[in-house]
């Protein structure tokens, strides 16, 4: 067990100190997965749901990184494994929504879809600056850091595609960005269940949490 010079247990206060900063990522994510999906919903905006769900899949990785920090490898995987499981329902809920508004047509407020996707990715930048100095450290902060840092290229994504549903007047640019999302959280989902179950089996040490 490490010790500073002052019999301080260095191994306890970095725990505490990762726990913090899970903590606060944790807020910025749930909070802002509460906004993206109420302005989604109300701006009839698939674009914004998937960013939702996105920011949702990074509040599930903090908390199970958070109950994480400390435990062994098989209560890791356990809950990554509900963490994969939740967000693969969530992902293919987003497609079926998708797959509706193709079918009953729905047209997107472009000028929601910009500001809050705006703010979306200020969020993100915020937790990507304070996960980065931590990007070289532990597995959870670093898959965490990766995470912010996907994220960011999402946000933007939703951008483009509000100013392209504002320019041309049409649904499809909103219902591509949302399919783009919403596969890539199903398709890290399916990954974070098959490498905890990988675990649960010993065939491996740990499961890369990251969402995309």
């Amino acid at each position: 067990m490490a010790e500073s010079c002052c019999g301080v247990n260095t191994d306890k206060a970095l725990d505490q100190q990762q726990k913090r900063l899970l903590y606060t990522v944790l807020v910025i994510n749930a909070v802002m997965f509460v906004v993206e999906f109420v302005a989604g919903w109300l701006a009839q905006s698939s674009g914004l749901l998937a960013d939702s769900l996105d920011m949702l899949a990074d509040a599930l990785v903090y908390s199970a990184s958070l109950y994480a920090v400390g435990k062994t490898a098989i209560h890791k995987a356990n809950a990554a494994l509900l963490n994969g499981s939740l967000q693969l329902l969530l992902g293919s809920l987003v497609l079926i929504d998708v797959g509706q508004r193709l079918i009953f047509g729905s047209q997107p407020e472009a000028n929601t879809m910009l500001w809050i996707a705006g703010l979306a990715l200020v969020a993100n930048v915020i937790c990507f600056l304070m996960l980065f100095s931590h990007r070289n450290g532990d597995i959870n902060i670093r898959s965490s850091w990766i995470c912010s840092r996907n994220d960011m290229l999402m946000n933007t994504g939703v951008i483009v595609s509000a100013i392209a549903v504002k320019q041309s007047g049409y649904a499809w640019p909103d219902l591509l960005i949302a399919t783009v999302i919403a596969l890539v959280v199903v398709n890290s989902a399916i990954g974070i269940i098959r490498q905890a179950k990988q675990v649960k089996r010993g065939e491996r040490e740990s499961v890369s949490s990251c969402c995309g």
